[in-house]
């Protein structure tokens, strides 16, 4: 029986983005599941922070029939390194253009402590607003798959990109990065940098969002990880 490969999306975004790459794993006979965090959500909602984005990942880890590979993109390569560490179900994880960081490091000094100029902080230092999403996360899917996503997209927790790793599964895990070599939004060479931290590396020609831009490849590429 293949592992359950669950999906854990990057800020600002949801699960409903993995749609296509989960119909994808499916006809390879890959079972997955995703996960909805709490640091994402609309301006009227109160947000959760990285810390309770990983506690919920633990859950719905605990909540797997069998074993598991976890799979976190951008922000959320945070969140899979925090919740996995101890975790026997998880095999391998899979780090697709994300932050794959130590103990004691944040989202945001990894960015340089400085913010991009594609993302707003609300006036209240509560919560952040992508700006140009179309270039920054989606420059090579089509303009019908990148007005869908641009739809879904909503605000992220600041305090989520300010709180460090206190735990750090890619250190008992065997894990993989996957390098997306178009992207916009992690420069390559932030993410060949991360990557030394992974067992293994692989390459797409994509922009940030291969899930969207290359379903299919990228669940060949899942298939050949696990």
């Amino acid at each position: 029986m293949k592992p359950t490969v669950i999906l854990v999306h990057g800020a600002w975004h949801n699960g409903k983005g993995f749609a296509h790459l989960q119909e994808e794993l499916k006809a390879l006979g890959i079972p997955s599941q995703t996960v909805d965090l709490t640091s994402v959500g609309t301006a009227d909602q109160t947000l959760g922070d990285m810390y309770s984005d990983a506690a919920l990942l633990r859950e719905v880890i605990a909540g797997v029939d069998g074993d598991c590979v976890v799979l976190g993109h951008s922000y959320g390569g945070l969140v899979i390194t925090e919740a996995t560490a101890g975790a026997k179900k998880v095999k391998k994880l899979i780090y697709m253009t994300a932050f794959m960081l130590d103990a004691s490091e944040t989202l945001y000094a990894a960015c340089g402590s400085v913010d991009p100029d594609w993302w707003q902080v609300a006036p209240d230092q509560s919560r952040l607003t992508a700006n140009t999403p179309e270039n920054v996360f989606y420059n090579t899917c089509t303009t019908e798959v990148t007005s869908a996503a641009v739809k879904e997209l909503r605000t992220q927790s600041l305090p989520s990109f300010n709180q460090p790793i206190t735990q750090v599964g890619w250190k008992e895990i065997p894990s993989s990065y996957i390098i997306c070599e178009l992207d916009n939004a992690i420069p390559l060479f932030a993410q060949e940098a991360m990557s030394d931290r992974a067992t293994e590396v692989v390459r797409m020609k994509t922009d940030h969002s291969p899930f969207l831009s290359a379903p299919a490849e990228l669940a060949g590429v899942i298939a050949g990880l696990i």
